[in-house]
């Protein structure tokens, strides 16, 4: 079966550099939907067996249980760390891949993230598939097992999860898929998501209510 593992930090704190213009409750706000974006796309994937939400934060906690997702609670001792622990235990659940998506890939589209499940099937089942975020990191990553090769999330992630796959000697995919390709981190990255055609309702919505207009 293949598991989907979403990793949340604190939503007062995960979004710092969004912090100005945006106040911490309004940064806060907004990583919610975000989240909630994300777990309703994964929900929308006929090919997944399970839907995972790894955080040490009760609030994140909560709103992902109200979207429909399973929570792992663990302590905030950096992303990797965090998504290792909650993939091992998945993995001892019976779970054979696992499918890790960013949780402010706000614009997913379900057809995009089952293109990754269908590559990794043309893969024989086993490898790496890869979706890069526009600068470079990894909106998405899908393993199979899951520890194929090592989480290597954080900037240009992307060339070092390439990397680990070739020097694994694993079959590898990448695949530029378009609502994949902004994950949230700045005010930049917000005006390329309200460009983009992706999904993310409740994100635009709440952007919306906060006066929030993509620059020209």
């Amino acid at each position: 079966m293949i598991a989907a593992l979403v990793p949340v930090k604190r939503l007062g704190v995960g979004k710092s550099r969004l912090r100005p213009p945006l106040d911490p409750r309004a940064s806060a706000e907004l990583a919610g939907a975000m989240l909630e974006d994300v777990i309703e796309a994964l929900r929308g994937v006929p090919g997944l067996a399970s839907l995972s939400v790894v955080t040490g934060d009760p609030a994140a906690a909560r709103r992902a249980r109200a979207a429909g997702a399973r929570v792992v609670l663990h302590p905030d001792d950096g992303l990797n760390p965090s998504l290792d622990a909650a993939a091992a235990r998945l993995a001892a659940e019976g779970a054979a891949a696992l499918l890790v998506v960013l949780g402010d890939v706000a614009g997913a589209l379900p057809a995009d993230l089952q293109a990754l499940l269908d590559a990794l099937a043309d893969l024989g089942g086993r490898g790496v598939v890869l979706a890069p975020s526009r600068d470079g990191g990894t909106s998405a990553l899908l393993r199979a097992p899951h520890d194929v090769i090592a989480s290597a999330f954080g900037p240009q992630s992307a060339a070092r999860h390439r990397e680990l796959a070739r020097a694994a000697g694993v079959a590898y995919r990448e695949l530029d898929l378009p609502s994949l390709g902004v994950d949230v981190d700045s005010a930049e990255d917000l005006d390329a998501f309200l460009r983009s055609p992706g999904g993310g309702k409740r994100t635009r919505a709440a952007l919306a209510q906060l006066g929030w207009r993509a620059a020209p």
